[in-house]
């Protein structure tokens, strides 16, 4: 078995994949010398990433770079490198380098002195974000940890390393919404923090917008608490007994003959009733749009090509035979084997 797996999903990274795996691959000859693989995810990227990984891969025996059909998000994109590693050990680094690969030495030796099957990275300092990304991030990891039944690590990204036995129990998940690092969490087993101070990127944009990072934060608090359906059952609750106040006021005003006013405040009860109604619909609505992309069971990903490394099996993914260059396309694959 391959020592070492550095699994690094990639969206529109061609300005970086040069200096990534330049580092990545002096690093991983440090800490394992060459017993090490780099498995290189292209999620449907729209730039040159993907001829620049396959490249990568004809250069380099270590690199396996594997194309998704279509671009499934960081999440899945991340679950198919994860789910086609060979490595007893896993390094789960982002492509911008804001991560420093430079430390995967030393993650290695916390978790050998540690006896762990997790060790995970701990932001001290995020350079390069504006004060509004901090200040949100904070707050939401904070939200998170309130909200959640699982004790998920404050100011901890997907920056980690993990055994193979605990990347085996995290792929014996095979949900759609993926939140990896608290799915990480959930899995128990001994996790330790290391705290890194965390560097601007390294070239291009961030793919993590605001829009993003809103759904991104939805997925996490839908996926691991039921807190938002709690909320909205408390605040029916609350409108009822509200509700059955201003039925007593009415009545009482009724039969002591005073005349009722107030039509812009009867508007204004009809307006917020009807605005929490739609909200806790929408709540209840998130929830079984889950349940119904789960019963699906669909792959969570499906590739479309691998360069370099040994076609191997994939638990939650597809992966598609190569017929372009047939007469006859045959469509076969390898189906999830869940």
């Amino acid at each position: 078995m391959t020592e070492l797996s550095i699994v690094v999903p990639c969206f529109n990274e061609e300005a970086c994949l040069a200096e990534l795996h330049l580092r990545l691959g002096a690093a991983a000859r440090v800490a394992v010398r060459e017993n090490y693989e780099l498995v290189l995810v292209n999620d449907g990227s729209r730039d040159g990433s993907w001829t620049m990984m396959q490249r990568l891969a004809t250069e380099d025996a270590h690199v396996v770079a594997v194309n998704l059909s279509r671009n499934h998000g960081h999440q899945l994109a991340l679950t198919a490198g994860l789910d086609l590693c060979r490595g007893d050990k896993i390094l789960v680094i982002d492509a911008d380098l804001q991560d420093p690969p430079e430390l995967l030495s030393a993650m290695m030796h916390a978790m050998r002195e540690q006896e762990a099957d997790v060790v995970y990275g701990v932001r001290k300092s995020r350079a390069g974000e504006t004060a509004f990304k901090r200040a949100t991030a904070h707050g939401f990891y904070r939200l998170l940890s309130r909200a959640t039944e699982v004790d998920i690590p404050l100011d901890a990204g997907d920056f980690r390393l993990m055994s193979r036995r605990a990347l085996d129990a995290l792929l014996a998940m095979p949900e759609q919404a993926r939140f990896i690092r608290g799915m990480v969490a959930w899995i128990g087993f001994k996790q330790v923090p290391f705290a890194y101070d965390r560097a601007e990127r390294f070239a291009g944009e961030t793919k993590y917008p605001f829009r993003k990072m809103m759904r991104f934060a939805f997925d996490a608090l839908t996926g691991f608490s039921s807190a938002p359906l709690k909320l909205a059952s408390h605040a029916g609750l609350w409108l009822s007994l509200g509700s059955l106040l201003l039925i007593l006021y009415i009545a009482y005003a009724w039969f002591a003959g005073q005349s009722i006013q107030g039509w812009t405040s009867l508007m204004l009860v009809v307006v917020v009733l009807g605005a929490i109604q739609m909200f806790v619909l929408a709540l209840m609505g998130e929830y079984i749009g889950r349940l119904y992309n789960e019963a699906k069971r669909r792959p969570l990903y499906i590739v479309q090509e691998v360069a370099g490394g040994e076609r191997t099996e994939a638990r939650l993914g597809y992966l598609a035979e190569a017929t372009a260059n047939k007469d006859k396309p045959i469509g076969k694959g390898k189906r999830p084997t869940r």
